[in-house]
């Protein structure tokens, strides 16, 4: 996209304003290369705190730190002018009370130019959420699936199914209530998606929900094939540059190792060619 048309970027109640609308689009990015590729494309893109996983190859998102997450962020708002950037506040940031909330969400947009954060939870968080958006923050929540939660749901299982449904539900309104411009849901029953979709008056996002919902995330490696330890069931993988990488890294090795790269055209020569029209100037010839 020329630069004469971009499109600015949406704010929080430019995402609330389409509730019900076109699809929001949106990606999780931690560098700026990649979230140049998307922000033509994407309405959001989330600094996901998945980069732990992603990029660090830790075994989950627990350690991620406020550092971490200030360092991506920063990287990947040097890369967008059209997509609204949402950042994650990591765990232990905001748990602990509105007041802590309050001093780490201002600090990751401040040091960062996000937008608005994201954080997880329902219900518990109400009181939090209430608390960011009177000081101006604007909050997406997360429900269903919460990965900071992921010792005390007993793996990455799908929320919400049986009885559990009422509670996840409590979870959206309670966030509604609380004044959360839209809200992820995560590794949910459709039906369940469906509904919440329906009653609630702020977009929901979904990822291992429904097509229903009023918009879609996915982590950009797991649908770019670069992220290859496991393939979720909700993940669609649109490439596999994982392997094209690798395929590529191969034959760059093999080469190497037969010294046919470099090849004459990769390397310089002890003088610089002359320039077209410089061979005889000054002799008059």
């Amino acid at each position: 996209m020329s630069a004469t048309a971009r499109k600015s970027a949406p704010n929080a109640e430019d995402i609330r304003a389409r509730k019900g609308g076109g699809p929001l689009v949106s990606l999780t990015a931690y560098t700026t290369p990649m979230a140049r590729f998307m922000d033509a494309h994407c309405d959001i893109v989330l600094v996901g705190d998945s980069v732990g996983m992603v990029l660090h190859g830790m075994a989950s998102t627990l350690s991620v730190t406020m550092e971490m997450m200030i360092m991506h962020g920063q990287a990947v708002a040097r890369g967008l002018s059209s997509a609204m950037m949402v950042i994650d506040m990591p765990f232990a940031s905001y748990e602990e009370g509105p007041a802590l909330a309050f001093r780490n969400a201002a600090r990751l947009m401040n040091e960062t130019g996000a937008a608005a954060v994201k954080l997880e939870g329902g219900v518990e968080m109400e009181e939090t959420i209430r608390f960011l958006v009177k000081r101006g923050i604007p909050v997406m929540a997360h429900i269903g699936l919460t990965p900071q939660s992921v010792n005390t749901l007993g793996g990455y299982k799908v929320q919400g199914r049986d009885d559990a449904a009422d509670q996840i539900m409590a979870d959206a309104k309670a966030i509604e209530r609380a004044g959360a411009f839209s809200v992820v849901l995560e590794k949910v029953p459709a039906s369940l998606a469906d509904r919440i979709t329906a009653e609630i008056s702020v977009p929901t996002i979904g990822i291992g929900a429904s097509a229903g919902c009023d918009g879609q995330i996915l982590v950009v490696d797991d649908m770019l094939g670069f992220f290859t330890a496991f393939k979720p069931k909700f993940v669609k993988r649109f490439a596999d540059l994982g392997d094209a990488a690798e395929a590529a890294i191969a034959e760059y090795a093999a080469e190497v190792r037969a010294r046919s790269f470099p090849a004459p055209e990769h390397v310089f020569a002890d003088q610089a060619p002359a320039k077209k029209g410089t061979a005889n100037k000054g002799t008059g010839k």
